[in-house]
């Protein structure tokens, strides 16, 4: 009993020590952390990868404290830290493709292709950036539906940010019969564009209307007119809807597909 006293009183100081190792280095994390999360605010870097940053420098702190503690108090930290590597390892072989969609998020934030609150498109999505996470991002589409789409998806695309600049360009295919008048149907095309005050005019986006092709049973020309990106869909319907009544009120046919037969009486 007396032993085990006597062994008991030396080893005292250092768990009174490795106490004071865990509350200084948690009273010390906590500092860290908030200065990385300030000097990254500043920075005004993403705010999901300057959560991930903290996160990260916090589990990295809490690990050296753990360390620090354990080996004062004579406890061996090289089996342990062998064990978490190999945890580590066994984690990492699992979850690969969230490995895979981390990195991408990684990517995604450091070379900031899009940010919250863009428009994008990319494959067969389209939509309003909602959120950008380590591992997905979200959408919301014109539909108003939310969508989860993981980031490795995202970078192995071609994306389209409509947002990187304030104008969005219109472009509308208008078929008209090969019996119209071009120049008119110009006239008539690039006067309606005119009337929507939500098309910008000036100098830099002036709208242009032009004969593209010959189709099989159509002449088809292209709008081209510029607009703020708001005002994107409010502009491309209420154009459709102009062009055809201006073609209308101008007698200029729109044909539809249709065949042909030529009987030949030999």
């Amino acid at each position: 009993m007396e032993d085990f006293k006597k062994a008991l009183l030396e080893y005292l100081p250092s768990v009174g020590i490795a106490l004071a190792i865990v509350a200084g280095g948690l009273l010390l994390t906590l500092l860290i952390a908030h200065i990385a999360k300030k000097a990254m605010k500043r920075t005004k870097i993403d705010p999901s990868l300057a959560s991930f940053f903290v996160h990260l420098i916090r589990v990295l702190c809490y690990s050296l404290i753990v360390l620090a503690a354990l080996s004062r108090l004579g406890v061996s930290t090289t089996g342990l830290v062998a064990f978490f590597s190999a945890a580590v390892a066994a984690v990492a072989l699992a979850l690969k493709d969230n490995i895979s969609d981390l990195a991408s998020g990684i990517i995604i934030l450091f070379t900031r292709p899009f940010v919250t609150g863009d428009f994008i498109e990319f494959g067969n999505y389209m939509g309003f950036v909602q959120k950008i996470d380590l591992v997905q991002t979200k959408l919301l589409t014109y539909e108003d539906t939310n969508i989860i789409i993981p980031n490795s998806k995202i970078t192995s695309q071609e994306i389209n940010n409509y947002t990187a600049h304030p104008e969005m360009r219109v472009k509308l295919n208008v078929p008209v019969s090969y019996k119209a008048d071009i120049d008119k149907t110009k006239r008539v095309l690039l006067e309606t564009v005119r009337k929507n005050e939500l098309i910008l005019t000036d100098e830099k986006h002036s709208p242009v209307v032009r004969l593209n092709q010959f189709g099989e049973s159509s002449l088809d020309f292209f709008i081209l007119c510029w607009c703020d990106f708001k005002d994107y869909w409010t502009v491309y319907f209420a154009l459709t809807e102009a062009v055809k009544k201006a073609l209308d009120e101008n007698q200029i046919s729109i044909p539809y597909n249709q065949l042909d037969v030529h009987i030949i009486d030999k």
